[in-house]
C-alpha cells in the first residue's frame, strides 16, 4: 500500500472568463507576501495574456480578505539577496513587464497593500479597494527604502504624500488612498466595484484601448515637443483602425458598434 502524496497549492491562481483574466496571490496563510514563484508566475501570465487578443482586461488581487499584498516574505531571510551579476533583478523585471501591457490591469486591493505590494498597485492601471484596505510603505522599519517600488509610485502622488509614506513608513487608509489619488474607487462590494469599473470599459473598442495605453505608457519619459510629435504620428494610426471606422459609422448610424478589435 502506497501513501498519497499531495502537490502543494501554487502560489499563483489563474482563471479566465468572459474576456477577464484573474490572477490570484494565494499565499494567504504569509498574507500573500511576493514569492519567486508568484513573481516567475505574474511576468508569465501578463505576457501570455498581452499576447492574447481574446483578453480584454486583467484583474490582479490576493487570496482571502485580509491582504492584497505584504510585499516581501522577510521570513524567508532572502528577500534583499540578489545575484549581483545579474543586471536587472526579477521585481524590476516584472515592473518592466508590466510597463508593456496593452491590456488593461486592475487591482482588486482586498486588504493590507504594503511595501512591495504598492509595487503590484501601482503597476495597474486602475485599483478598486475595499473599505478596509490599508496603503503603507514600511521599508524603513527595516531598515531599507521602497526603491524599486518608487519607480512605479512616482507620479501617481504628490510629491509631499510620497516622501510622508516613504520616511515614515506609516500606513493610509482606503479612504485617504482614494483622496491622494493613489486608487480609483473604494467598494464596499469589492467585486461588484471591480465589476462596475470592469463594464465602463469592456463595451469600448479593444483596438482604440490597446493602442491607448501604448500611447499613455510611453509619453512619460518625453518633453513636450518630443510628445506632440509622437501624438501628431498616433492618431493618424488610430484612425486607420477598424474599429475607428466603426465607431465612427455607428455613431453616424445611430447604433451600437460592433468592434473587431482591430
Amino acid at each position: 500500500m502506497t501513501a498519497e502524496t499531495s502537490s502543494p497549492a501554487p502560489e499563483l491562481l489563474s482563471r479566465q472568463q468572459d474576456g477577464v483574466l484573474w490572477l490570484t496571490i494565494n499565499r494567504e496563510a504569509r498574507r500573500n507576501a511576493i514569492s519567486p514563484a508568484v513573481m516567475a508566475g505574474l511576468a508569465e501570465a501578463l505576457t501570455r495574456a498581452n499576447a492574447d487578443r481574446g483578453v480584454r482586461a486583467i484583474v490582479l488581487t490576493g487570496a482571502g480578505d485580509k491582504a492584497f499584498c505584504a510585499g516581501a516574505d522577510l521570513q524567508t531571510g532572502q528577500s534583499f539577496k540578489f545575484d549581483y551579476s545579474e543586471p536587472t533583478q526579477g521585481f524590476a523585471n516584472l515592473f518592466r513587464v508590466a510597463r508593456q501591457l496593452n491590456v488593461p490591469l486592475v487591482a482588486r486591493v482586498n486588504g493590507a497593500c504594503m511595501a512591495g505590494g504598492m509595487g503590484l498597485m501601482a503597476m495597474c492601471d486602475l485599483v478598486v479597494a475595499a473599505p478596509h484596505a490599508q496603503f503603507g510603505l514600511p521599508e524603513v522599519k527595516v531598515g531599507v527604502f521602497p526603491a524599486q517600488v518608487l519607480a512605479v509610485l512616482n507620479g501617481l502622488i504628490g510629491p509631499r504624500a510620497l516622501t510622508e509614506l516613504c520616511i515614515t513608513g506609516e500606513p493610509i487608509t482606503a479612504q485617504e488612498a482614494l483622496a491622494l489619488g493613489l486608487v480609483n474607487r473604494v467598494s464596499g462590494d469589492l467585486d461588484a466595484g471591480v465589476h462596475a469599473l470592469l463594464a465602463r470599459f469592456l463595451d469600448k473598442s479593444p483596438a482604440a484601448i490597446r493602442r491607448g495605453l501604448y500611447l499613455m505608457k510611453r509619453l512619460g519619459a518625453m518633453s513636450f515637443e518630443e510628445s506632440m510629435a509622437f501624438t501628431e504620428s498616433q492618431i493618424g494610426l488610430f484612425a486607420l483602425t477598424e474599429d475607428a471606422a466603426e465607431g465612427q459609422a455607428a455613431f453616424r448610424e445611430k447604433r451600437k458598434p460592433q468592434w473587431s478589435g482591430r
